[in-house]
């Protein structure tokens, strides 16, 4: 029994291929897709970082550590208390002991806040971490008048 290209009887069967409807699936995902990601984006931390111009990329981190003009601490952007920050920092460090830590600061927050959050990552045995900023240009230091 030979196939017929075209599909010229009823009894002959389906050999071409359709890809209407994988087209109209692709399209309809990437809709989806781009719709949902600005959802994604969207509610993010509003933190006010500090400028710096000798600031050098970091490594992607395994914990986002953010202290808030407000005095809140944030891992990965969800509210946690010290002691809580402390237990994570400390299971994070058991799993993997490469961990590395992403401390933001907010230009408003006090720098004791900042420091103590330094010294709690310390503490936990994370000695690899960063502060994190905003790129700024070098700006020249002026001497001061005499």
């Amino acid at each position: 029994m030979a196939a017929r290209f075209g599909g010229g009887g009823s009894d002959a069967p389906v050999v071409d291929i359709n890809i209407v409807p994988l087209v109209d699936i692709v399209l309809v995902v990437l809709i989806i897709f781009m719709v949902t990601t600005s959802y994604i984006v969207s509610p993010s931390i509003k933190v006010n970082l500090p400028d710096a111009a000798t600031g050098d990329p970091t490594e992607p981190s395994s914990l986002g550590i953010t202290v808030t003009a407000d005095r809140q601490l944030l891992l990965d952007g969800e509210p946690v208390t010290e002691p809580a920050l402390r237990e994570r920092v400390r299971a994070a460090k058991l799993a993997n002991k490469d961990v590395i830590c992403l401390i933001a600061g907010d230009t408003d927050a006090r720098h004791g806040d900042v420091t103590h959050v330094i010294d709690l990552v310390k503490q936990e045995g994370v000695l690899k971490f960063a502060i994190n900023i905003d790129h700024a240009p070098a700006t020249p230091v002026e001497p001061p008048a005499p």
